[in-house]
Order: structure tokens, then sequence, then C-alpha cells
């Protein structure tokens, strides 16, 4: 009689799982090689005075009533060559900026009536590509996060104010000296031209006291 093993046992075989794929340690170099890219966000020359998270809403004049611009992070940002301040806002999703203005001295920021958590302030806004006047409204997660912008706002307003005077008294001052400067010159230059007439008014008689004498010469 026929044995059945080695059927069974051939059966076994195809009934075996495959072998996993070894992993041979080769690297498979990327088709498309994509370079880093730069990414300028326009604050690369400013520092940071003030970050707080925050929401921020504006006025419509038209509709009489406040609307949200969307709700991220506020900074005061300080240029590090003019040292003018600016107040920028960002979406925290979308980064889309929602408010970007010069802080300037003629500006004041005022605790909003009933909410201690937020402020008013009026600006020259640029946050759509035009100037517009706005009314902002920004609202905070705490009391002491308001009261910390509301400071350092104020702060800022009334140092460009500082700086703005002490611009103008500078130039007043280079005005006054270059002023000083022509005067002295002024005063050489006068003092030149009467040197050279009290001269020429010495050369002058010189020259007639001459030409007498000899006419009395001739005249004996």
């Amino acid at each position: 009689m026929a044995s059945k093993e080695p059927e069974h046992e051939q059966r076994e075989d195809e009934e075996a799982p495959a072998a996993e794929d070894e992993d041979t340690g080769a690297q498979v170099a990327p088709i498309v090689k994509l370079e880093e890219i730069a990414v300028s966000t326009g604050e690369e020359n400013e520092d940071p005075i003030l970050d707080l998270k925050s929401k921020l809403y504006r006025f419509d004049k038209e509709g009489n009533q406040w609307k949200e611009r969307g709700a991220g992070t506020v900074k005061l940002l300080k240029h590090k060559d003019t040292g003018k301040v600016r107040l920028v806002m960002r979406q925290s999703k979308t980064l889309k900026i929602c408010a970007n203005h010069l802080v300037l001295p003629t500006m004041t920021v005022q605790e909003h009536a009933g909410n201690d958590k937020s402020c008013l302030w009026h600006a020259r806004d640029f946050a759509d590509g035009e100037l517009k006047d706005e009314l902002f409204c920004i609202r905070f997660a705490s009391v002491e996060n308001c009261k910390t912008f509301m400071e350092v706002f104020q702060e800022v307003a009334e140092s460009q104010n500082s700086k703005e005077e002490n611009k103008d008294a500078s130039a007043a001052a280079e005005s006054l000296e270059k002023l000083s400067v022509e005067e002295k010159k002024a005063e050489v230059k006068s003092g030149e031209e009467k040197a050279v007439a009290t001269e020429e008014k010495k050369e002058t008689e010189k020259a007639d006291a001459e030409k007498k004498e000899g006419e009395a010469a001739s005249s004996t």
C-alpha cells in the first residue's frame, strides 16, 4: 500500500506562509528634491515689546455694530533702526493680519465700559492694504493681561511723543547752529570788506597827497 505521507508533507509546504521580506538596509533617494524656502514675516527687523493672546473687534459704522476681526496674538513691535513701534495682530489659524498700524503719540487707549477685560482705541489701520480710520476693541482672557496691554500701549505712545520732541529739538538746534555759523561768516565777510575799504581809502588819500605835493613843487 502506497504511503500518503509525502502528499501530506507537500500540502503542508504549499500551505506554509511565505517568509517576511528581509530589511536589507537599502535607502531609496526621493525622486523630487524639495528645497527649503525661507518665509518672511516682515518682522525680522523688529523686536517684540508685547505678545498676548486676545480677540479683536472693529466697529462697523454702517451697521452700527461691533464685528469680530479674529482671535490670535497681538504684538507691539519696535523697529531696530527707526525706533518706531507698530501694533500687529494675526489670526491664530490662518495668520491673516487683523490689525497693522503705528503707535503714535496722539493715540490713547481706554477701558471698555462694563468690561474690565476689554479696551478701546482709534487708529489709522493698514490691515486691508489701505489706510482706514478704525475703532478697535480688544478682549483678553484676564483683567491682568488687559491692564498690561493698556499700560505698555500708553507708555509706547508717550515715548514716541518724546522722540518727536527730541527730534524737533535736534532740528531746532541744528537750525540755530547753521544760523550762528552763517552770522559768523557774515561778520567775517563784513570785517574783511571794511578792512579793504579802509585800505582803499588810505591809498586814495596818499595818492591825493602825493598829487598835491607834485603840483606845489611844479608851481614853485
